[in-house]
C-alpha cells in the first residue's frame, strides 16, 4: 500500500514547478493555526479485540490541564452556567479570560467525566474526538451561547449513549443556539461510533445546523478539519440524524439549490481547507489508503467515502501509530526528503556507501522558516506538508470503550501531551476519580515544573534537534509504553474483578498514577541524555 501512497506523492510532486513550491510552503505556513486536530473512528467490529474507537490530536494552542469531575445530584431549579474561554484557563480554579455566554437549567444528576479541553470521557464509556471543520463564515452566529467544548461537556455529563449524547446537544443548540466556527465530534460509547457535524445557522437566527451518521460496525472512518458528511437518508434513523431545518437552511442561505443531490459537506463547508472542491485532504487520504489498500481509492476524486471496511481489522495500536505518523516511507516525510553528501562514501571500497545519506538535523516536523532556508539554498525538494502528528499539539486521546466488561475499566483513555509522534501514552479509566496533580495545571501558555506537559516537550523539541541521533530513543521509548499499557491491562482487568468497589476505584486511580509516573521519569531521563549528546554544540 506503501508504494501506491508514494506513487501518488511522487506524481504531485514532480507536477509542481519551482514557483508553485514556494506557494506550498507559504499556504501551509499561512495556514498551521487552523489545520488543527485528527479523529480516528473504529466499528467494534472492524477492531482487533471488538472494542470501539474514537480519538483526537487536539493540535492548537490550548489547555493542557485535565481533571475528573464528579458526579453530582443537584437541585430543582438550579442552573448551569456555559462559558466561553474555558479552552486557555491554566487550571479548574482558573476562570482568566473566561465569560460566560449563558445559563441552562440543570438536571437532576450529573455524570463523572473527563474534563479535558474538549470534554473526551464519562463514567458510561460515552466517548467524543473533536476537529475543527470551519466551513462557511457566513453561517457563524456568535450570539448562540454553545462553543463546541461547552456542548461536549453538557453532553457528558447528561447521556449513557451516543446517541443520546448526539440528541442532548442537538436540543441544546435548538434552544440556546451555537456559537462557533464548524465543527466535527466523534461520538462514540461501548456499542457504535458516530461522527457529528455543526455549524451556526448564519446571522438571522440564533440556532445551528448539524447532521450525525452512524460508523459501520466493520469500517473505518477519518475525519481532520473538513467536513465528511455527504447524503443524509434521514428514512433511516438508526444511521442518519439531523437538525430539523439540515435542508432549508442550506437553500436559505443559497448553498444549495433544492435540485441537485444534497451533500451536506458541500452545502454547510464547500470545499477542504485549501480550497478544493473536496471532502477530503492527505491525512485522510493517507489513513484510509493504509488501512484498505484493496479499495484503490484515488485522491483525484471530488469525494472519499466517510468510512471504509479495513482489510484487517483494526487496533487500538495501530490507531496511535497512524496518530504518530509522519508519512513516514514516502516523499511526504520531511526528514527522509533532506540529504547530504555521504562522508564514507569517497573512502568506501566495497561500493556499497551510497553517495548520500539523510542528514542527521532533518525531522519530520521542521519548521516553515527550517524549510524556507534549504530551500533558498537549491534543495527544490523541502516543501512543506501538515503531517499528522504534530509538534504544536496540547494533547491526544485514543479512547476505547469495550462492552464486555464494567464500564469503570472498559472505558479507556489513552492520554499523550505534546507531540503524538514522539511522546508516550498513560491510561485514564472510566472509574478514575483523581489524577496525578501534575495533570491538573496547564503547561501551554508559561515553561512550569508544575504542569506534565514540559515534562515531555523538553526532551521532544531537544530529539528533533538532531533527530538522525536522537530520534531512535524518543520512538523506542514511546512504542516501549504503547506495548507495556496492552501488555499489563488484562492482568489489571482480572484483579479489578476480585476486590470490592472502593478497592477497584483505588486500584485504578493508583495504576493510572503509577504509569503515568513512570513516563514522567523516563522523559526525565531522555532529556538529561540528550543534553549529554549536545556536548560539542547543536
Amino acid at each position: 500500500m506503501r508504494q501506491l501512497f508514494t506513487l501518488l506523492v511522487l506524481s504531485l510532486l514532480l507536477s509542481t514547478s519551482n514557483t508553485e513550491a514556494q506557494n506550498v510552503i507559504t499556504r501551509d505556513d499561512e495556514a498551521l493555526s487552523r489545520l488543527s486536530c485528527t479523529s480516528i473512528m473504529v466499528g467494534k467490529k472492524a477492531s482487533t479485540d471488538g472494542s470501539v474507537i474514537t480519538s483526537h490530536t487536539c493540535d492548537s494552542w490550548y489547555r493542557t490541564w485535565m481533571e475528573m469531575i464528579p458526579a453530582a445530584d443537584h437541585k430543582k431549579g438550579e442552573m448551569v452556567t456555559i462559558y466561553d474561554g474555558r479552552m486557555h484557563t491554566q487550571s479548574l480554579s482558573d476562570s482568566t479570560k473566561m465569560y460566560k455566554k449563558g445559563e441552562i437549567p440543570q438536571v437532576e444528576h450529573t455524570y463523572r467525566f473527563l474534563d479535558s479541553a474538549y470534554p473526551c470521557l464519562n463514567e458510561h464509556q460515552v466517548g467524543i474526538g473533536e476537529t475543527t471543520i470551519s466551513g462557511r463564515e457566513e453561517l457563524q452566529n456568535k450570539k448562540g451561547i454553545f462553543m463546541i467544548e461547552e456542548l461536549c461537556r453538557i453532553a457528558l455529563q447528561r447521556s449513557k449513549t451516543a446517541r443520546e449524547a448526539i440528541m442532548v446537544m442537538g436540543d441544546l443548540i435548538k434552544k440556546y443556539g451555537y456559537g462557533d466556527s464548524g465543527e466535527c465530534l466523534t461520538i462514540a460509547d461501548k456499542n457504535e461510533v458516530w461522527i457529528f457535524e455543526v455549524f451556526g445557522e448564519g446571522p438571522d437566527k440564533i440556532g445551528g445546523v448539524w447532521a450525525a451518521v452512524r460508523i459501520p460496525d466493520e469500517e473505518v472512518a477519518v475525519s481532520a478539519n473538513i467536513s465528511r458528511i455527504s447524503t443524509l437518508n434521514l428514512d433511516d434513523s438508526k444511521n442518519y440524524l439531523a437538525s430539523d431545518n439540515v435542508f432549508a437552511v442550506a437553500k436559505k442561505m443559497k448553498f444549495w439549490d433544492g435540485k441537485e443531490p444534497f451533500r451536506f459537506w458541500k452545502a454547510y463547508s464547500g470545499s477542504n481547507y485549501f480550497g478544493e472542491d473536496k471532502n477530503y485532504s492527505t491525512r485522510e487520504f493517507y489513513i484510509m489508503s493504509s488501512i484498505a489498500p484493496s479499495l484503490n481509492l484515488s485522491d483525484t476524486v471530488q469525494e472519499l467515502p466517510l468510512s471504509v471496511k479495513p482489510d484487517k481489522k483494526v487496533s487500538a495500536k495501530d490507531v496511535m501509530l497512524f496518530l504518530a505518523s509522519t508519512y513516514e516511507g514516502t516523499p511526504f516525510n520531511l526528514s527522509e526528503r533532506l540529504r547530504i553528501k555521504n562522508p564514507k562514501h569517497d573512502k568506501d571500497t566495497t561500493g556499497t556507501e551510497p553517495d548520500s545519506i539523510v542528514s542527521p538535523v532533518a525531522n519530520p516536523w521542521m519548521r516553515p522558516d527550517e524549510i524556507n532556508m534549504f530551500y533558498a539554498l537549491g534543495d527544490s525538494t523541502m516543501k512543506n506538508i501538515r503531517t499528522v502528528s504534530v509538534p504544536w499539539s496540547a494533547y491526544s486521546t485514543v479512547i476505547q470503550l469495550r462492552s464486555w466488561l464494567p464500564d469503570e475499566i472498559g472505558g479507556i483513555a489513552w492520554i499523550l501531551l505534546d507531540n503524538p509522534g514522539e511522546s508516550p501514552r498513560f491510561p485514564i479509566f472510566c472509574g478514575n476519580t483523581k489524577l496525578p496533580d501534575l495533570l491538573k495545571t496547564c503547561g501551554n501558555h508559561v515553561c512550569r515544573d508544575d504542569a506534565a506537559l514540559w515534562y515531555y516537550r523538553k526532551a521532544n523539541r531537544l530529539a528533533t534537534v538532531k533527530w538522525g541521533t536522537m530520534g531512535p530513543d524518543i520512538i523506542s521509548a514511546r512504542n516501549y509504553f504503547i506495548d507495556k499499557g496492552f501488555a499489563e491491562i488484562e492482568t489489571l482487568e482480572k484483579r479489578f474483578e476480585q476486590l470490592s468497589k472502593e478497592e477497584q476505584t483505588e486500584l485504578l486511580n493508583g495504576y493510572t498514577a503509577d504509569f503515568f509516573a513512570a513516563t514522567i521519569v523516563k522523559w526525565m531521563d531522555l532529556e538529561r541524555s540528550f543534553w549529554k549528546k549536545t556536548w560539542t554544540g547543536f
